[in-house]
């Protein structure tokens, strides 16, 4: 007889209140002692199927089994009584708390820390640790943390409560490479130990080395569930889109011309009035792609607004094809030549309830070729301008009229990337530029800035996913608090030498 799955989940259904319909009747199981990936691109309903097994949505409709047992959540406590966490993909620490207490809150007790034994916590928590060799300061406050530190903390949190099924939502999304080969290691035990876990990602590569089987959804459905060892990363992009997927970027060798981006000396504040970037100096030439790599909050986000005039520069120069331009408005960089693909497309670069037409003119509409008398809109030339871009960069939309909110991620990010070359600029500065995008419209995009960089276009890539950088780069840097710890060519270093660049130590080869 075929053994009882320790999660069996029967025609899931989840319709929220706008009307919009999130899982369109999923069934899926879980073996005990498995690492079960979960697989699908963002909107495909992964986090929301996890969210209703871990007690924090209700499904519209369905059933779900706990060795065998019908159960019916109201809450994630009804979960963890049933052996079953979630660790979210954005932390819920309390950051001025350490993560000792992190860990116990809310354990026993109505009171904050009310009739609890610290210093048992603290030994069981101690052998937990130390049976993983997953070690973190129970003593040090959360705020003052590295972030995949934190994310250390969370995964405690849930294994304290004695879990037998453990879901991870996007583990690596924060980690370095050596940080990424830690955490494996830890799963890797606690399945010896009889875990269960749901692994939730969109990372084919990682998906195919830590997992047993695959399950993979797509727009709120099931598409197959298959055993990993069968699988090919080429099978499961296939599942994910819908069709096949060319994995590769072609890419080819070239040599770069005069520098058309230098930064000099440049420091720039965070939001908080910390330095954030640190005296950087680097140039991004004609005919070159420099990526720059490194965990998330390490100052990229603060250097890429400084040279595209959203935020101050406090001491430096950005110089554009010889000219100063630091510190000049964004409007006044457009006119220059710098086109920006920015990291959070929704609330920086579209306006949801506007539509393509308006949407494919943000930063443009000054254009004489879409002004008339008295700086009116010439609406027929900018529909026109809106259906070429539909066309030339194959954006699926119902017409150039609709809000560019009806539009999939993958393509309101085409959307965006089609608007900004259309500028014809010097300079494309991308960040995140594939972040939340569908496979299909991530080879769209990857292949586009490789073909922008053959046509001697700079392009400057910021992104946190390290494949990305690597795969298309022709230099790149290591950024760690707010310098660079090396620039280097991507073929000339090991994936576990970059891992320890993002983690801050310099690369003595």
């Amino acid at each position: 007889m075929e053994e009882v799955p320790i999660i069996k989940m029967e025609n899931i259904v989840k319709v929220y209140p706008d009307g919009t319909k999130a899982l369109k009747g999923v069934d899926f199981s879980v073996r005990k002692g498995e690492i079960h990936g979960l697989l699908g691109e963002n909107g495909a309903g992964k986090t929301t199927l996890m969210k209703i097994l871990s007690g924090m949505l209700h499904p519209t409709e369905g059933k779900i089994y706990v060795n065998g047992k019908e159960v019916r959540f109201k809450s994630p406590a009804d979960a963890l009584a049933n052996g079953i966490g979630m660790v979210h993909q954005h932390f819920t620490l309390v950051e001025v708390f350490d993560a000792l207490h992190n860990i116990i809150l809310g354990m026993e007790g109505h009171g904050l820390f009310s009739n609890i034994d610290v210093n048992k916590a603290r030994a069981k928590l101690q052998k937990l640790m130390d049976e993983l060799n997953f070690q973190v300061p129970l003593d040090v406050p959360v705020e003052n943390l590295p972030v995949g530190v934190q994310q250390r903390i969370e995964i405690l949190k849930v294994l304290y409560r004695d879990v037998d099924v453990l879901i991870l939502d996007e583990p690596t999304a924060v980690l370095t490479p050596i940080e990424v080969k830690e955490l494996f290691d830890v799963l890797r035990k606690l399945k010896e130990q009889g875990k269960t876990i749901i692994f939730i990602s969109h990372k084919l590569r990682e998906v195919m080395e830590i997992t047993d089987r695959v399950t993979v959804l797509r727009k709120g459905e099931l598409i197959g569930t298959v055993n990993t060892s069968e699988a090919t990363p080429q099978l499961l992009a296939r599942m994910m889109v819908g069709r096949d997927v060319v994995l590769r970027i072609q890419k080819p060798p070239k040599e770069p011309g005069e520098p058309i981006l230098r930064v000099e000396d440049l420091w720039v504040k965070g939001d908080r009035g910390e330095d954030a970037v640190k005296g950087l100096t680097f140039e991004v030439r004609a005919g070159e792609i420099f990526g720059i790599a490194g965990v998330e909050g390490n100052g990229q986000t603060e250097l890429i607004e400084a040279i595209t005039g959203l935020r101050k520069i406090e001491k430096g120069r950005v110089i554009l094809n010889g000219k100063d331009i630091t510190g000049r408005p964004p409007k006044e960089l457009y006119d220059l030549g710098v086109a920006h693909i920015p990291e959070d497309r929704t609330n920086m670069g579209l306006i949801l309830d506007m539509t393509v037409a308006e949407n494919s003119i943000l930063g443009l509409h000054w254009n004489k070729k879409f002004t008339g008398i008295l700086n009116s809109i010439k609406w027929s030339n900018v529909k026109k301008h809106a259906q070429e871009l539909i066309e030339k960069f194959e954006v699926v939309a119902p017409g150039v009229d609709a809000p560019v909110k009806s539009l999939s991620g993958g393509n309101q990010q085409k959307l965006i990337v089609a608007r900004e070359v259309s500028k014809e600029p010097l300079l494309i500065v991308a960040s995140q530029p594939t972040r939340g995008v569908d496979v299909a419209s991530t080879e769209y995009i990857r292949n586009y800035l490789v073909k922008l960089r053959n046509e001697n276009k700079a392009v400057l890539l910021v992104s946190a996913d390290l494949d990305e950088v690597l795969q298309l780069s022709d230099r790149m840097a290591i950024m760690y608090e707010g310098q660079f710890v090396g620039i280097v060519k991507p073929e000339e270093v090991t994936e576990e030498q970059i891992g320890l660049m993002m983690g801050g130590i310099k690369n003595e080869s």
